[in-house]
């Protein structure tokens, strides 16, 4: 047996109380604990989870890996990811998907939950072995085809269709593929003056709006990935008041980024989907706030300097943001009444809800003790060369923040002590995670 007592933290940004861990799990109290922690100051927050990340693993090791894709992740307060299908092979077979799984409870330092194709290698021709998935030991229960669309609206219907057996979800990147041939930032004034070709909203609003009704039709549940517009800000709005099972995410770079910034050139800030307009920026940070948008997702994507470092129309899309997603979100909501409790809502409770991690999202008694300590006073600066993960494609270098990740406790385990990496690593044994 062993026990930790967290004393005098500021639960979800609140009064001061001890949080008391016993074997793994939040307790109601311990009376000699093995190690006692000083979080004077400090904000107690669930342990964050991620439904977006890509960990490149396996075949793009160069860019990432399970390893340092789940250190990234706690040392940005997360002890839940879930990992994107798009690796080499795609994870669309119940052998991908658990040695992807393997991977995560070998590194032990954030549940590491695959996601499952929605087609075979990706390429919207036939379904992939979404029921083999489901079954296997990493019991799959989100699919996504991300990076690319399910863009026939008959293969979309049969995959809603098939994961509502089990009350699986579909999480779609919504792009339509016709209306983006070549498209290298966001259509508008922007891509007008430098000449390049734009990405309209159209493309991403009329995929959620189509989705939408085929999620009603079937009575399934659809996830809509990176929504970035204002337009399809007002569809899941519109979608949610007709009761449709639809939730949505924002990421953290179109909760703060513009599509201004792409004057400058630098591929960093090239993403798919575009970083948008103030206006859409504005939009976003609103749903977020009143909870049109469930959930924050980082959409974590990795590059290798070969492939991101170079003229903008042949980099690769993607940004890192794992340990600078709490940071940026707090400062591009801070003008909106969003609180640690809207933090602990939108990026960790209701993601952990969509997937079905009962062990993650809250600090009461009896559930897995996965949790973050969080300075909220601090003076940082967001330095990507310092991260832990191999990407350093992360648009907020040099951005000063006041939020800083202290701790993160993975089942009960301190895997990052005082914003540092920390063993021996956490396990898991049928389903529960020990030291």
């Amino acid at each position: 047996m062993s026990s930790t007592l967290i004393r005098h933290a500021r639960v979800l940004g609140g009064e001061e109380r001890d949080i008391a861990i016993v074997d793994g799990r939040f307790a109601e109290s311990v009376e000699r604990p093995d190690e006692t922690i000083d979080a004077t100051g400090l904000v107690a927050l669930p342990g964050l989870v991620d439904l977006h990340t890509h960990l490149r693993e396996p075949g793009r090791e160069d860019a990432e890996t399970v390893l340092t894709g789940s250190q990234s992740a706690a040392r940005g307060g997360y002890t839940a990811v879930h990992a994107m299908a798009n690796t080499q092979p795609v994870a669309d077979t119940a052998g991908v998907v658990e040695q992807v799984a393997h991977l995560g409870r070998a590194a032990g330092y954030a549940q590491v939950v695959p996601i499952g194709a929605v087609t075979t290698g990706q390429a919207g021709q036939q379904l992939a072995e979404l029921g083999a998935m489901a079954a296997s030991a990493a019991r799959v229960r989100i699919f996504s085809d991300d990076g690319q669309c399910v863009a026939d609206p008959m293969l979309m219907r049969r995959a809603l269709e098939y994961v509502k057996t089990f009350d699986g979800v579909i999480a779609q990147h919504a792009q339509d593929p016709r209306l983006t041939e070549g498209a290298q930032m966001n259509e508008g004034l922007v891509s007008a003056e430098l000449g390049l070709p734009g990405w309209p909203a159209v493309a991403e609003e009329s995929i959620i709006a189509r989705d939408v009704l085929l999620a009603e039709h079937v009575g399934s549940r659809l996830h809509v990935c990176h929504l970035s517009t204002a337009g399809s800000v007002e569809i899941v709005r519109w979608a949610k008041e007709r009761g449709v099972r639809v939730t949505a995410e924002v990421t953290p770079h179109h909760l703060m980024l513009t599509d201004e910034l792409v004057r400058s050139y630098d591929p960093v800030y090239k993403v798919n989907p575009p970083l948008r307009t103030q206006a859409d920026v504005d939009a976003v940070r609103r749903g977020l706030a009143d909870g049109t948008i469930d959930i924050v997702g980082t959409d974590h994507a990795p590059h290798t300097a070969e492939h991101k470092c170079s003229e903008w129309t042949a980099a690769a899309m993607g940004m890192v943001g794992l340990e600078s997603a709490l940071p940026i979100v707090m400062e591009a909501m801070a003008d909106y009444g969003f609180g640690w409790a809207d933090a602990a809502r939108t990026m960790s409770a209701r993601p952990a809800q969509i997937s079905g991690l009962a062990e993650h999202g809250s600090l009461e008694p009896g559930t897995g003790a996965n949790l973050v300590l969080v300075d909220p006073a601090a003076h940082e600066v967001i330095r990507p060369a310092e991260h832990a993960t191999l990407g350093r494609n992360n648009p907020f270098a040099g951005i000063p923040v006041s939020t800083r990740i202290v701790d993160t406790f993975l089942f009960g385990t301190r895997v990052v002590a005082d914003g540092e990496l920390r063993g021996p690593h956490a396990t898991a044994r049928g389903g529960q995670w020990i030291e």
